[in-house]
């Protein structure tokens, strides 16, 4: 989680800019949370006072707070392994052409393969015609690294401003990789990234949906890759409106302490439900 300090805070809601600017001065702590309705749909027009935030069991004064279409990174992770050849394959890349042309003009965005290696096939860029190119081109190869394309998607997007985002998607659980499992979560732990990790198949292995919480994203189990391109389209949707609260800790950070502190976020409104990062690691 992201230590940053604020320089301007403005509570209006629904702008279609970030309405809080981050520069030096108070330490802040950053989180992200998506709220959503009975029916999942994203809810827009709370307010600070709506929210309560607390670090380890204690309630934080809201200090920064902004509502709105807040620029995004994101990383969209494919899975290219010999297991997609064919109609998965073919399935998988034309639902990723539409969640990109489904970001905003100014989104930025960056494509990994995942098979053996994680490869960056498409760079960081608000261009989506090479993203594209670089989708169309993916032909199947080698097994499925799953836990190393996550830390390396992760390591790339590590000091970009702003939002940050992780989705990707593949039909096993992991193979051949270099880091375990404890690794993936405790790099999770250290990221600002949203994770939405989209399973094949008839079970979905429960790294993925650990995963999802630890970063406030959220998880999906696809019995039929059909379901890839409106699942995609749905994450996009959800991407588009979210509330940043931003918080000085009660607790006096410890210079290089790095210590998890747990971070639970509630929204007073009966009937909605609300989905944030868990917790951060000081530094």
């Amino acid at each position: 989680m992201a230590l940053t300090a604020v320089l301007a805070v403005v509570t209006g809601v629904g702008a279609q800019e970030p309405l809080a600017r981050f520069s030096s001065g108070v330490h802040l702590v950053e989180v992200y949370g998506t709220v959503t309705d009975a029916k999942g749909g994203p809810v827009t027009g709370l307010r600070r006072e709506d929210f309560e935030v607390y670090e380890n069991d204690q309630a934080q004064d809201v200090s920064a707070f902004a509502a709105g279409e807040f620029p995004l990174t994101v990383a969209l992770g494919v899975d290219r392994s010999w297991s997609m050849a064919g109609e998965p394959l073919r399935l998988a890349r034309q639902a990723s052409q539409s969640f990109l042309r489904a970001l905003r003009p100014d989104d930025r965005s960056m494509v990994v393969a995942i098979g053996s290696d994680a490869d960056v096939i498409a760079p960081l860029t608000m261009d989506r015609r090479d993203q594209a190119r670089a989708i169309a081109a993916l032909d199947p190869w080698s097994t499925t690294a799953l836990h190393d394309a996550i830390i390396a998607a992760l390591d790339r997007l590590e000091g970009e401003a702003g939002r940050q985002a992780l989705v990707l998607f593949s039909d096993g659980v992991d193979r051949y990789s270099k880091a375990t499992a404890a690794q993936v979560v405790d790099r999770v732990r250290r990221s600002n990234a949203l994770i939405y990790p989209i399973a094949f198949g008839g079970t979905r292995p429960p790294l993925l949906a650990e995963l999802a919480v630890l970063a406030g994203g959220r998880s999906f189990l696809l019995r039929d890759v059909r379901e890839l391109e409106k699942t995609l389209a749905e994450i996009a949707r959800e991407l588009r409106y979210q509330y940043l609260l931003g918080y000085t800790p009660s607790e006096p950070i410890r210079p290089n302490a790095h210590e998890w502190r747990s971070i639970r976020v509630v929204v007073k409104k009966p009937g909605l439900r609300l989905r944030a990062r868990d917790g951060y690691v000081t530094d």
